[in-house]
């Protein structure tokens, strides 16, 4: 038994191989601006803002946006705002998706919604612009629909010929007194699709 017991004293140790962090490109969308901070289009800032609060970062001014570092779990959730204005998010986006590595699957891209009620969530693997200039433009650059994409609910309580007025408008006061709760529960679903995956997040948050 003694070429057994060799056998065993001399293998090496099998290692079991480590995950590579995993890298999540979380964009919100809006425009940059004092003026804008509480407008309505610029809901993705919001969340955004939301997450460095709770993962006690800050933003940095980089090429193409403000850019925070948010790390949980063995996951690192890049936080981009991007600086180009909504109808050019596009470039921002695909600046940074080349920049970290990271592939479309680990893309959110967060945006307001008019077709949704005031402060629902819906959250998809893909899908069309839906007449949003920022979807529109990171479709046109990306060259594709298939990334996630996170939606918040504004509504549409604006008169005929109004929309531009009502987007870039600011909350109202029922708004704001209901906005903290779903900026939080926003940031918990962004935080699930990292940790959890999107079929996950889409099965606990969508309709929330």
């Amino acid at each position: 038994m003694k070429w057994l017991t060799n056998l065993f004293t001399n293998k090496k140790e099998v290692k079991e191989p480590t995950d590579p962090m995993k890298k999540f490109l979380i964009v919100g969308l809006g425009n940059p601006g004092a003026e804008y901070v509480n407008t309505r289009h610029n809901i993705g800032f919001k969340i955004l803002d939301e997450l460095a609060r709770d993962g006690e970062t800050d933003f940095t001014t980089a090429k193409l946006g403000s850019v925070a570092e948010y790390k949980i779990k063995g996951r690192t959730l890049i936080l981009l705002k991007p600086n180009t204005f909504m109808n050019l998010s596009g470039k921002a986006i695909k600046y940074w998706l080349e920049k970290e590595k990271i592939p479309l699957e680990n893309l959110l891209v967060i945006t307001d919604d008019l077709n949704l009620p005031y402060g629902t969530i819906r959250i998809k693997a893909k899908g069309s612009d839906g007449g949003h200039n920022g979807l529109k433009n990171t479709q046109l650059l990306l060259n594709t629909t298939n990334y996630p994409r996170f939606r918040f609910g504004i509504s549409d309580e604006f008169k005929k010929g109004k929309q531009v007025d009502y987007v870039l408008g600011e909350w109202d006061e029922e708004e704001k007194e209901q906005l903290p709760e779903r900026l939080k529960t926003a940031s918990e679903a962004v935080k699930s699709f990292a940790l959890s995956g999107l079929a996950n997040t889409m099965s606990s948050f969508n309709g929330k």
